[in-house]
């Protein structure tokens, strides 16, 4: 929808995708949708949920084995976001290296996008 022809929307780190792959597999779903919606601290936050039905204006990426789809009104705050997977002696899960941000609150989970 907001794509640039020849060019994903996202990417995905090997360590995403492996991710993904293990929870879709896990979970019996045809992938993860990635979007935002309004909240946190600094305005909007990122929501993933599984899918079972894909939805024909979703922006679909896929990456060795996992399948990740972008929610039409988010496509434009995540065009060019890189998805990795970290895990550290205290907390697990996915960080989003997205150069659409303006700024991020300290806990990570909140988001605020220049005005589009």
């Amino acid at each position: 929808m907001f794509g640039i022809p020849g060019k994903q929307a996202v990417t995905m780190t090997p360590a995403a995708a492996a991710q993904i792959a293990t929870l879709m597999q896990k979970g019996g779903t045809k992938g993860l949708r990635i979007g935002v919606k309004k909240g946190g601290c600094a305005g909007m936050e990122y929501t993933m949920d599984y899918v079972d039905e894909i939805d024909s204006n979703d922006e679909v990426i896929e990456q060795e084995g996992a399948r990740v789809m972008i929610a039409p009104m988010a496509q434009m705050f995540l065009f060019g976001t890189e998805i990795d997977y970290r895990s550290t002696l205290l907390e697990s899960g996915f960080v989003f290296n997205n150069p659409n941000v303006a700024e991020a609150c300290g806990c990570g989970e909140s988001i605020r996008f220049e005005d589009m």
